[in-house]
């Protein structure tokens, strides 16, 4: 296939459906993502952006969400963990393995940055006690990751 002169896609935004006015429910994530920014509003719909990831909220009918799709965020340390988790849980639901879905129903994976070269360590053993650690929490403490990992 020749792909010459075809337009390339430059982002993909998510559009997340909300019951109640788009502006508030971009508001309420603006407020929770440190430096995050409301782009653009109107009646029925709101744009804003994390970091450089941009969403538009639509609002229409009750939306039914489920963790089928989810908002994975890498976060840093176990401060910013500590907040988002706080933050996006309440009023939702806590899952497992740093899965939540918020009050608007959206699930979320708040997920240490560490955990990927957690479980691709080359030494299995070291490997699959990180795994095992994760399976038996809910939000991810990094501290505790460590520690299996290592084997203490």
């Amino acid at each position: 296939m020749n792909l010459r002169g075809l337009r390339l896609y430059r982002t993909i935004t998510p559009c997340l459906l909300c019951r109640g006015k788009a502006v508030d429910v971009a508001n309420y994530y603006v407020s929770i993502f440190p430096g995050a920014k409301l782009l653009s509003q109107s009646e029925i719909t709101a744009t804003f952006a994390i970091k450089d990831q941009k969403f538009m909220v639509l609002q229409g009918p009750r939306p039914t969400y489920t963790i089928a799709v989810s908002f994975m965020v890498l976060c840093k340390d176990q401060k910013e963990i500590d907040h988002l988790w706080k933050r996006l849980s309440a009023g939702g639901k806590v899952l497992r393995c740093g899965w939540l879905q918020d009050k608007h129903g959206l699930a979320w994976q708040i997920v240490p940055d560490i955990l990927e070269k957690l479980f691709t360590d080359k030494d299995e053993a070291k490997a699959g006690r990180a795994f095992q650690a994760m399976l038996k929490m809910r939000k991810f403490d990094i501290a505790k990751l460590k520690r299996a990992h290592a084997g203490r």
